[in-house]
């Protein structure tokens, strides 16, 4: 029913496992091939293409159902429909920032340090001018097919690019004085598809598939079990979504308890539990959280 199109490059395998864990996995003939399947009867075919051609291609109507990110979307300045915003990137979950830095040793601190005439080396030729003509500033923007760091200061003067730390920016000698955009992954659509009542159902329900896979990343399932007289001691320890789970067991006096909590810090929540009487402590993955 939907065509799909999923993003080439830098998304590509983290874009791959998230469809992993939402039990809708793309099936390829190989790691280069451009186009896939998945075995589900809502998802006609898929193509696999660079991110900075996906707003158009939905646009145009040439897929129905696509992933990209923000950056790209404001930069291409195309009319789709947001269907869902996927809170990852290709290392983490926060969004990628699209920044402004200069040479380390350069003057400016801030954005409107820059002179006029300034010359900007960019993949994103249009956010950055829409940026420099809201700062009042005449910038002279190069348009840049990769390596933009490389580019300062011989040939220009400052460059917009996309980070998620910062870090590989600070390894190349540079500062960053401005953001720009913070762009998060998102699943958007054809706005003619969206209108289609069978096909906007079906996007939604594509859409719960993958905000439960990226909900679960990072988080576990824990379960104990506690005598009652302990309970509350283990209660004002244990982190919850909304409250943890409780029930009796068939011994009497002991009570089971379970509830989602964060991956990072279960190393030192465990040891916690264990001193304020938590017994038969188990840690289980979890594939998908839907509210």
């Amino acid at each position: 029913m939907l065509r799909l199109v999923l993003p080439k490059g830098s998304l590509e395998q983290a874009t791959l496992e998230l469809f992993e864990a939402a039990d809708i996995p793309v099936r390829r003939g190989s790691d280069r091939d451009y186009h896939g399947r998945i075995d589900d009867p809502r998802v006609e075919k898929v193509s696999i293409l660079r991110p900075q051609e996906i707003p158009r291609y939905l646009e145009e109507g040439f897929f129905d159902l696509g992933i990209t990110g923000r950056d790209w979307i404001e930069e291409t300045g195309a009319r789709v429909e947001r269907v869902a915003t996927l809170s990852y990137s290709k290392r983490q979950t926060g969004p990628v920032r699209i920044v402004l830095a200069v040479a380390r040793e350069n003057p400016a601190n801030r954005p409107e340090d820059l002179p006029q005439g300034v010359r900007v080396s960019t993949e994103y030729p249009n956010l950055t001018r829409r940026y420099f003509e809201s700062l009042g500033i005449d910038a002279r923007i190069f348009l840049s097919y990769g390596a933009t760091e490389a580019k300062v200061p011989e040939i220009v003067d400052a460059i917009v690019d996309v980070t998620e730390t910062g870090g590989t920016l600070v390894r190349h000698g540079m500062k960053i004085i401005g953001t720009i955009l913070e762009s998060y992954t998102e699943l958007v659509a054809c706005p003619a598809s969206y209108r289609d009542q069978a096909k906007r159902k079906a996007m939604e329900e594509l859409a719960i598939l993958l905000q439960g896979a990226v909900a679960a990343r990072g988080r576990v399932l824990l379960k104990l079990n506690v005598a009652e007289e302990k309970l509350p001691g283990v209660l004002a320890v244990l982190p919850a979504m909304k409250a943890p789970t409780v029930s009796p067991l068939a011994t009497k006096g002991y009570m089971a308890v379970e509830t989602v909590v964060e991956k990072a810090g279960i190393n030192t929540l465990i040891p916690v539990l264990k001193e304020r009487g938590a017994e038969d402590i188990l840690e289980i993955p979890l594939s998908k959280i839907v509210p």
